[in-house]
């Protein structure tokens, strides 16, 4: 007996739910193969500086999680590593462990801070999953809009501003951040 194959509106809104979600985030983490320089800061870096349009984000603005408003202005002096991601990102939750791991590297370094923003202003729902994974990352939500030199349409999206304010990194995807080219890319900014 042959069965005629139809399918209803709930699976067909599960599959469209699905790829929405993988060409949003568009790009899945490479593994653990630090040989592979496509993945590092470095690699991601724009062109030197005299050829990049000099923005200023000083008025860029971040919520914490009692709603104090952190300007990129009060940040001037650090180097400011921007990690734009949500919880229902496969490839933003598989980079996170090492974006950890980094943070963890340089944990004495006052002029490094890290700001994990959550696009989707879901403050309580990524401070748990921060809680549960022990990672020691802080959750931010956007108060102002968040410039296009920043996000564009794809998450996971790092962005690493030097000391002096300036956008010196933009890479979209996941991406295994204790790989040695982008430590030392991280040293080099930090002046070390």
């Amino acid at each position: 007996m042959k069965i005629p194959f139809q399918m209803s509106s709930a699976p067909a809104l599960l599959v469209l739910i699905i790829l929405f979600i993988c060409v949003g985030c568009q790009q899945q983490m490479s593994t653990n193969d630090t040989s592979n320089d496509k993945d590092s800061i470095q690699a991601s870096a724009p062109a030197p500086a005299d050829s990049v349009q000099k923005e200023d984000f000083s008025q860029v603005t971040f919520l914490d999680g009692g709603g104090k408003p952190v300007t990129l202005e009060s940040l001037k002096g650090k180097v400011i590593f921007i990690n734009f991601w949500a919880t229902w990102c496969p490839p933003c939750i598989q980079e996170m462990p090492s974006i950890d791991r980094l943070k963890q590297t340089f944990k004495n370094r006052s002029d490094l801070v890290f700001l994990m923003v959550d696009v989707d202003g879901q403050y309580e729902a990524s401070k748990a999953f921060m809680d549960e994974n022990d990672y020691d990352l802080p959750v931010y939500t956007p108060q102002s809009e968040i410039p296009t030199a920043f996000l564009g349409n794809a998450i996971p999206t790092t962005v690493i501003l030097d000391k002096q304010g300036m956008l010196v990194v933009r890479a979209e995807g996941g991406r295994d951040y204790m790989e040695p080219a982008t430590v030392k890319a991280l040293n080099d900014l930090l002046g070390n």
